[in-house]
């Protein structure tokens, strides 16, 4: 945000390199295949117990080998990281536990030597209660001009001892924190994540600002986080269920915000990613119009069941309402926030909702590895984008993180009731028998790692050629090799009830078996790839996907 004494503050001198060449020009993220790290469990480099830019660079080239195009990282900025990053306490600095700006300037640089691009992550909604400006905010007091740049308002009843409105934390709770001098401010996270007031002209400034940074340091794009909750309603009245339009939630005011940022973006041939959830799919088309962001991600397809005929609506009407604004689409099966994609489809409810999170959930892993087998070439057969989350391509399940380690303030704010996230976000396995399963040499990770980690470790996979690993490697290098994956139209295929089938560009044909019979596969030359084994007679049993030729 705004520099302040004791931050770094991009000068003349300073080493900029320019963006990736054509970062967004020509239409890469199209069908780009983009791989999101975490950097504080992906590979610790100094021994630490806590991943760095160190520990990427050090594995950039498995992830050349995986095949990627792109990696998205979540927050690597100053924070003291009470929500894993997304409280940020300057965009200008990267966090000492992860490294120095010139690292992450090397890592940049390094990755693109690869062919692979970098997006960064940008947290508009809200900062860190240790940001310089909310620290001076604090400070100037009641009626300053300091707390204008954020939502600070007098209590409610007769001694103000009650919130200014009735909004709910998205982890739980009140959204409203008092301080000793009376006033509250707004957080709809957590405590130490206050809202930032988007009709304040500074505030817009100043995050346009912070994507110059970044896009002059080589970033191709930059991923949004929260990105429909920036703009409040001014009056900041109570919510009031089905009120048109919402007082917080994909207000019309910005659409204006992101107008702006893609000026910015396109100096820079730069690309945008938006985290937009919403359900009305006219109003989610809006943000991908031309002149706003690239893509959002495609939450309706990572909560689906997994049931043919829901995912099958997924997919028709995640590309209707893609279709109008010329966007493509993306696709996603997990992420830092979401249970593991082999858990999910390994229990009786195998859609997705934080609502229904909770310990001791019964889970059949090997059920959940064929179904996520199958799913990983579902949807990199899809029209558009692909985000993979670390360790998908290693088959990581959702590790059961002990109470008196989670970390997660949702889990917190939950009153114990939910898990969090912590278990999606335990650190990789990478050596299976190195201490911490390659992890780290020194100090034991910031998460522990399950017992079985070590079985999922990638050099152990990378020798075995029925692998998830192997699996994904396969997949990936017939995506970028067959130019009708990708990008392009999709045709359904007449099939049973329970089996997703449909044709590509260049006749390459999927079919997914999601019943619980074998199926005939369609009349094909030639068997490109199938998720598991083939039954007798060359039938696709359940629970199995295969990409074929026609």
């Amino acid at each position: 945000m705004t520099p302040v004494k004791g931050t770094h503050v991009a000068r003349e001198s300073d080493p900029v390199r320019p963006a990736a060449p054509g970062a967004g020009r020509d239409g890469w993220w199209r069908s780009a295949v983009i791989y999101q790290v975490y950097v504080r469990s992906f590979a610790d480099g100094d021994g630490d117990g806590t991943g760095d830019l160190a520990g990427v660079r050090a594995r950039l080239p498995y992830l050349a080998k995986l095949g990627v195009d792109a990696l998205w990282f979540t927050p690597w900025y100053l924070s003291p990281l009470a929500d894993g990053g997304y409280d940020v306490a300057d965009y200008r600095t990267v966090d000492p536990s992860f490294g120095t700006l010139a690292e992450a300037e090397k890592l940049i640089a390094e990755a693109r030597e690869l062919g692979i691009r970098t997006l960064v992550d940008i947290v508009p909604n809200h900062v860190s209660d240790r940001h310089a400006w909310f620290r001076a905010a604090l400070a100037a007091g009641p009626g300053s001009p300091e707390r204008e740049l954020f939502h600070f308002r007098p209590g409610r009843g007769k001694d103000g001892g009650l919130p200014p409105n009735d909004w709910r934390s998205q982890f739980g709770g009140p959204a409203w924190t008092r301080l000793p001098d009376g006033d509250w401010y707004l957080h709809l996270f957590a405590p130490e994540q206050p809202d930032l007031d988007w009709a304040h002209p500074a505030v817009r400034q100043e995050h346009e600002d912070v994507l110059r940074f970044w896009f002059e340091r080589g970033v191709a794009g930059v991923r949004i986080d929260s990105a429909a909750l920036l703009a409040k309603d001014p009056r900041l009245p109570d919510f009031v269920e089905g009120r048109d339009p919402h007082p917080y939630v994909d207000r019309d005011e910005l659409h204006d915000v992101y107008r702006s940022w893609r000026r910015v973006a396109d100096e820079y041939g730069g690309v945008f990613v938006g985290e937009v959830w919403l359900p009305d799919s006219e109003r989610f088309a809006r943000y991908l119009r031309p002149d706003e962001l690239h893509t959002a991600f495609n939450f309706a397809f990572l909560s689906c069941p997994w049931e043919a005929g829901r995912l099958r609506a997924a997919v028709d009407e995640t590309l209707a309402e893609h279709a109008p604004v010329g966007a493509p689409a993306t696709w996603v099966l997990c992420n830092h926030d979401v249970t593991r994609t082999v858990t999910r489809y390994g229990r009786a409810d195998t859609g997705f909702d934080f609502a229904t999170k909770e310990f001791g959930t019964p889970t059949d892993l090997a059920l959940g590895t064929r179904r996520a087998r199958a799913a990983a070439l579902l949807t990199l057969a899809l029209p558009g984008s692909v985000y993979l989350y670390q360790g998908e391509e290693l088959g990581l399940p959702e590790a059961e993180v002990p109470r008196e380690h989670i970390q997660d303030p949702m889990h917190f704010r939950s009153g114990g009731r939910d898990p969090g996230r912590d278990g999606c976000r335990v650190p990789l396995p990478w050596t299976a028998d190195a201490p911490h399963a390659g992890f780290g040499s020194r100090e034991r990770p910031w998460l522990p790692q399950p017992a079985d980690w070590p079985a999922y470790a990638a050099d152990r996979q990378d020798r075995d050629p029925r692998s998830m690993l192997s699996l994904y490697r396969e997949a990936l290098r017939l995506r970028r090799a067959e130019p009708g994956f990708g990008d392009g139209p999709l045709r359904w295929l007449e099939a049973p009830e329970e089996v997703l089938a449909f044709a590509r560009a260049d006749g390459l044909l999927c079919v997914v078996n999601l019943g619980s019979a074998p199926a005939d596969l369609p009349a094909h030359r030639a068997l490109l790839l199938s998720s598991g084994p083939l039954g007798p007679r060359g039938r696709l049993p359940r629970d199995t996907a295969v990409w074929l030729r026609a």
